[in-house]
């Protein structure tokens, strides 16, 4: 029997094996050759083994699945039963502090709000720091921008009607002004007097500013380097109250000139006096507030 034309003793196709291998054994049977019966039965149990790790690759992986889809649902029936399988060890939930049990409790507080210098300076109660001249208008000289004004002679008097002309006397009495301090200031020909009235409270300043008129003005202060001024002349007055203190001004020429729209230096002299004497004031009821906030 020939083996070389495909008869029964012809090896079949393998198709775990590469083309070249298949048509070299295809080309030695053609040539006559005797087929290589150790080479076809080591082929034969290679198959065979690759057959056999590809079920016990498979067995194992199916296997790793109904593994995990039985662990699935054993969590799964017991989720709600997690408690009970936890260790016996740890207290129940009733026994475990809760962080809002640990942290600490204060009481509700709230920073006091600051004094009012203005309420200070408002009564005779409150306002009880030292007060003269010299303790409201300090120094020998005054500085408003680029202005220097020379501080001249002060007055303090208990009688307000003696400080004042005009209008104002019966205005001071009537409205119950307690105390009167006035002071002088000057420079190139200019002088201002600042008058300070003090009252019990600043109802009664308020009042005495409205009691006020045109008329209504204070006796200037000459000496101490300052001639006299504003005795018969024409001259410019302020009016003003701030907390329980009214304030004048009474500015004019020391060459007893009569005072003007158009003399702006006598304007800015007792604009600048009632602008010093406001923050004053002012100063006072800080100086007080802020001593009541440390006590």
């Amino acid at each position: 029997m020939s083996y070389g034309q495909g008869g029964q003793g012809q090896a079949p196709w393998d198709p775990w094996k590469p083309g070249s291998q298949q048509q070299s054994q295809w080309s030695d049977r053609q040539s006559g050759t005797s087929p290589d019966w150790a080479a076809l039965a080591e082929a034969s149990e290679t198959r065979n083994k690759r057959r056999r790790l590809l079920f016990i690759v498979g067995g194992a992986v199916a296997t790793v699945a109904v593994g995990a889809a039985v662990a699935m649902a054993v969590v799964n029936a017991g989720g709600s039963n997690q408690t009970a399988n936890q260790p016996s060890s740890l207290p129940a939930t009733a026994d475990i502090p809760s962080s809002a049990q640990q942290a600490p409790s204060f009481e509700p507080t709230s920073a006091p709000p600051p004094l009012d210098p203005e309420e200070f300076i408002s009564s005779a109660r409150k306002d009880t720091a030292p007060l003269s001249p010299d303790i409201l208008f300090p120094g020998t000289q005054l500085t408003m921008g680029d202005r220097v004004y020379r501080k001249g002679p002060t007055a303090d008097t208990k009688n307000c009607a003696s400080a004042a002309k005009g209008t104002l006397p019966p205005v001071l009495s009537k409205d119950g002004c307690t105390r009167f301090l006035r002071v002088t200031y000057s420079k190139d020909g200019v002088a201002v007097t600042v008058g300070v009235a003090v009252f019990d409270s600043k109802e009664k300043a308020a009042k005495a500013k409205a009691d006020a008129d045109k008329r209504s003005i204070i006796a200037s202060l000459s000496g101490n380097g300052v001639k006299s001024f504003c005795d018969a002349a024409v001259c410019r007055s302020t009016t003003n109250a701030f907390g329980r203190y009214a304030y004048f001004t009474l500015a004019g020429f020391g060459s007893g000139k009569d005072v003007t729209t158009k003399d702006t230096a006598v304007f800015t002299t007792g604009d600048d006096l009632a602008e010093f004497t406001f923050r004053q004031i002012r100063r006072r009821g800080e100086a007080q507030a802020s001593a009541a906030a440390q006590r």
